[in-house]
């Protein structure tokens, strides 16, 4: 319960996409704070006592509901609405797939395959990989937008200029999101809530949780922001950071390839050196390892690194 939430968004009061027609859930008005329940990027469709053959019965018409959406009263195109997340309300449970077709190295990893976790909602304590370690959480919310200024139904699987389904691990308590307006009222709309995320979610998934959120939505009249942008209050990496990190790298012309080959490389480590199988380590790296670009300047050949946590497997 927020007590200081002046509305709240139930469940029930979703969509599957953006589309400036959708009716408002609510209106508010700037400044005010709003409890949203939001679904697991399943839409409820994998739970605690989930098995293989639930991943293979998902549908995926029902996949990343968002909760909403808000007309802000005032917010106008060329506006920006300022989004403050304030708390998370972990549900204690959430999952991690291997989706055939989805994900950075789809082609290497065919069958479908399903981690389901659980959690201390109180300490947010790392929680279990099995024998394979312990993720340290941060909840963040992977889709959280406004509606595009194009008529329609869009789909909210890509991300977009108006925000959406961006998947930016750093977008969790205390931070402020800046989306650009295109509509009148805003109509903002968020979900796919998660308990950990490495940058790049590479398999896919992350720890996909349902979770409420706290947020407090105003506006900065006249900013006209091309896309979106954010402000921490802290460093992002406090929570991986302790024991330092094993890295892998890919080197050539193309980022992708790089982005692959790095890891891939990783996938190779923690098989060699911790025993993992395959699809277990790339589920891993997904859920707390981090792509990034380390060399884009020295022509012809790039460099991607892949960074994991050794903190994971301490």
């Amino acid at each position: 319960m927020c007590v200081a939430c002046n509305h709240t968004i139930h469940s029930a009061q979703h969509n599957f996409g953006w589309n400036r027609d959708f009716p408002p859930a609510i209106t508010a008005r700037p400044g005010e704070t709003i409890l949203f329940e939001c679904l697991d990027s399943s839409g409820g469709q994998i739970g605690a006592d989930a098995t293989l053959e639930t991943l293979a019965n998902l549908d995926f018409g029902r996949i990343n509901p968002v909760s909403g959406p808000v007309y802000v009263e005032g917010a106008e195109p060329g506006d920006a609405l300022k989004v403050t997340i304030n708390k998370f309300h972990p549900s204690g449970h959430g999952w991690t797939a291997n989706i055939p077709g989805f994900g950075l190295l789809a082609d290497q990893f065919e069958d479908p395959a399903l981690h389901v976790w659980s959690y201390d909602t109180q300490s947010m304590a790392p929680a279990a990989f099995g024998p394979g370690g312990k993720v340290p959480l941060k909840p963040f919310t992977g889709t959280i937008g406004v509606a595009p200024a194009e008529g329609g139904l869009h789909s909210v699987v890509p991300p977009r200029r108006v925000g959406g389904n961006m998947d930016i691990r750093d977008l969790s308590a205390g931070v402020t999101l800046y989306l650009p307006v295109e509509c009148q009222g805003a109509l903002f709309s968020v979900g796919d809530t998660h308990a950990a995320q490495g940058d790049g979610e590479v398999c896919g998934t992350a720890i996909e949780s349902q979770m409420n959120v706290e947020l407090t939505l105003d506006l900065v009249k006249g900013a006209n922001l091309k896309t979106p942008r954010f402000t921490t209050t802290g460093p992002v990496t406090r929570h991986l950071d302790g024991a330092g990190y094993e890295v892998t790298t890919g080197i050539g012309p193309d980022l992708m390839t790089g982005a692959r080959e790095a890891l891939m490389r990783m996938i190779d480590l923690l098989g060699a050196e911790h025993g993992m199988n395959p699809v277990d380590a790339y589920m891993l790296c997904s859920v707390c390892g981090d792509l990034r670009i380390s060399e884009i300047v020295d022509q012809p050949n790039w460099v991607v690194c892949f960074y994991f946590p050794r903190i994971v497997l301490s």
